[in-house]
C-alpha cells in the first residue's frame, strides 16, 4: 500500500511539475505568435485528447516528461501563407523567451509553493540544543545544552529545518555561520561563530547537518505514566491502575517512560517490586511481566499504555501572514537556486562526489514521504524540486533549454545560426552527458537501496 502511495505522489507531483513547465513554453510560444500544434504530458499512445482552436491537447501513456510541439519549417512542410507561424521565422529574442519561459514558470511555479507553504505554516522541532559533543564545531563555537536558536546569519528561524536550510549556503561556501541563542531559553541572546571551513560537501551528505555540528537535538521523555491497562495482562493482575505515576522498581528510581519499558523487557517472568504515586499516595505493587518471543528472545510485558500530556513533544510552526510571505518566498525561491547551482558546481568541479545525485526511485520516496507529512510538506517538496528542475534545465547543454539558449546566444553574436553540422554534433553530445547523469543517479539510486 505504501509503495503504490509513493509512485502516486511521484507521479502526481511529475504531472504538476512538467505541465508548470511545458505550460510556460505553450503560453509565451502564443504571445509571441507561434502557431503550437500540440500540448503533451507524457509520452507513447495517447490515453486523452482534445482539439483546441489551433492546439492538440494530449495525455500520453508513459508520465514520464511532456512537450509542446510548434509550427517549425525545421520539422516538418509549413502550409502556404502560414509562415509567419513558425518558430524558426521568428527573430533570436523570440525564440530564446519561448525557450526560457519554461524554466522560469518552474521558477514561477517553486515561488507559488513557498508562499502557500509559509502562510499554511509547517509544523517542525524546536531548534533546542541538547548533547554537544566536546572539540565538535559546536563546541568550539560556544554553544552548550539548552541554548534555543532564534536566527542563523540574522535570518530568524523556529524549527531545526528552518537551522539547516539558512545554514546550507554558508556550508557549501566553506564558511561561517552565525547563530543567536538564547541560552536555556532564558530573555537575553548570545552570538556564536561556527566555523564550517574545511568542511567537504560529501561529509555534510554522509552525516546529518546536527552530526556535523556534533550536537544533538534536546529530548523530551515522557513521564512515566500510565493511560490504561490491558484487561487480563500482567499490570491489569497486578493492581497497577490507569492514572498511576511509576517511580521506582526494585529500589531503582524511574525518571521516564522508556527507563519503565527497559526495566520490563528485561525482567520477563521476574517479580519487580514497583512504587507507583496513585492519588498523592506511595503504593508498593509486585508486578511479573509475561514472557513474550520477539526475534527469538525473550522479553516482559505488561500490557500498561503510556499517557501522552496535551501538547507532547513541543511543536514550533513556521508561518507568516499573506503580504509578508511574498517577499519571503521570493527569497526562499532564490535562496534554493543559489544553493542548487553552488552544489552542481561542486560536482562539476570535483569538489563533491556524484553519488549525491538522485534519481527518480529517491525522488519518489521523497515525495511519498512528504506527502505522508502532510500537504505542506508536499508542497514544500514540489517547491525543492521544481526549482532543481529549472537549474537543470538552464545548464548550457545541447537538447536542455539551456542549450538552445547558448546556440541562439551564438547566433546573436555572430549574426547567423551555427551550421546543421555543428548543432548535430553538439547534440550527440549532450546526448551522452544527459544519458551518462541519468546512468549515474539511477546507480546511486539502486545502490542507496542495496
Amino acid at each position: 500500500m505504501q509503495l503504490l502511495s509513493t509512485v502516486g505522489y511521484f507521479l502526481l507531483a511529475l504531472a504538476l511539475l512538467v505541465a508548470m513547465h511545458e505550460y510556460g513554453h505553450y503560453w509565451v510560444a502564443r504571445k509571441m505568435g507561434v502557431r503550437v500544434l500540440r500540448f503533451s504530458l507524457g509520452f507513447g499512445p495517447v490515453l486523452w485528447r482534445r482539439q483546441g482552436e489551433s492546439t492538440e491537447f494530449v495525455l500520453a501513456l508513459i508520465p514520464l516528461g511532456g512537450y509542446v510541439k510548434m509550427l517549425d519549417e525545421r520539422e516538418g512542410d509549413v502550409p502556404r501563407g502560414q509562415e509567419r507561424f513558425a518558430f524558426n521565422r521568428k527573430s533570436v529574442g523570440a525564440r530564446a523567451a519561448v525557450v526560457a519561459a519554461g524554466p522560469l514558470a518552474n521558477f514561477l511555479l517553486a515561488f507559488m509553493a513557498y508562499w502557500f507553504v509559509l502562510v499554511a505554516g509547517v509544523i517542525g522541532v524546536p531548534p533546542i540544543i541538547g548533547e554537544v559533543e566536546s572539540q565538535s564545531i559546536a563546541s568550539r563555537a560556544g554553544i552548550r545544552p539548552g541554548d534555543l536558536v532564534v536566527a542563523v546569519n540574522t535570518r530568524p528561524v523556529s524549527t531545526w529545518e528552518g537551522v539547516l536550510r539558512q545554514s546550507l549556503n554558508a556550508v557549501l561556501d566553506g564558511g561561517k555561520v552565525e547563530f543567536e541563542l538564547r541560552p536555556n531559553q532564558s530573555s537575553y541572546l548570545k552570538t556564536s561563530i561556527l566555523d564550517f571551513s574545511g568542511l567537504s560537501v560529501d561529509e555534510l551528505g554522509e552525516q546529518s547537518f546536527l552530526a556535523v555540528l556534533g550536537v544533538s537535538q534536546k529530548r523530551f521523555p515522557l513521564p512515566p505514566h500510565i493511560k490504561k491497562v490491558t484487561e487480563g495482562q500482567a499490570a491489569a493482575r497486578s493492581g497497577l491502575q490507569a492514572g498511576d505515576l511509576v517511580v521506582a522498581a526494585n529500589g531503582v528510581t524511574i525518571d521516564n517512560w522508556m527507563e519503565w519499558v527497559q526495566v520490563v523487557r528485561a525482567n520477563p517472568g521476574r517479580s519487580l517490586l514497583v512504587e507507583v504515586v496513585r492519588e498523592g499516595q506511595r503504593v508498593s505493587l509486585s508486578v511479573v511481566p509475561d514472557v513474550v518471543v520477539q526475534d527469538g528472545k525473550a522479553i516482559g510485558r505488561i500490557g500498561a499504555e503510556v499517557l501522552v500530556p496535551e501538547g507532547y513533544p513541543p511543536r514550533a510552526v513556521e508561518r507568516l501572514d499573506v503580504f509578508e510571505a511574498m517577499p519571503a518566498a521570493l527569497l526562499r525561491t532564490a535562496e534554493t537556486s543559489a544553493t542548487t547551482v553552488k552544489f552542481l558546481w561542486k560536482m562539476l568541479t570535483g569538489n563533491a562526489s556524484l553519488s549525491n545525485l538522485s534519481g527518480p526511485i529517491s525522488i519518489a520516496q521523497y515525495a511519498g514521504a512528504s506527502a505522508r507529512m502532510g500537504l505542506a510538506r508536499f508542497v514544500e517538496f514540489l517547491a525543492l524540486v521544481s526549482v532543481s528542475l529549472a537549474v537543470l534545465n538552464l545548464l548550457p547543454i545541447p537538447l536542455l533549454d539551456g542549450g538552445h539558449l547558448l546556440f541562439y546566444l551564438i547566433e546573436f553574436a555572430h549574426r547567423g545560426p551555427l551550421s546543421e553540422s555543428a548543432q548535430a554534433l553538439s547534440q550527440q553530445i549532450g546526448l551522452s552527458l544527459l544519458l551518462g547523469l541519468m546512468g549515474i543517479a539511477l546507480f546511486n539510486d539502486l545502490a542507496r537501496l542495496l
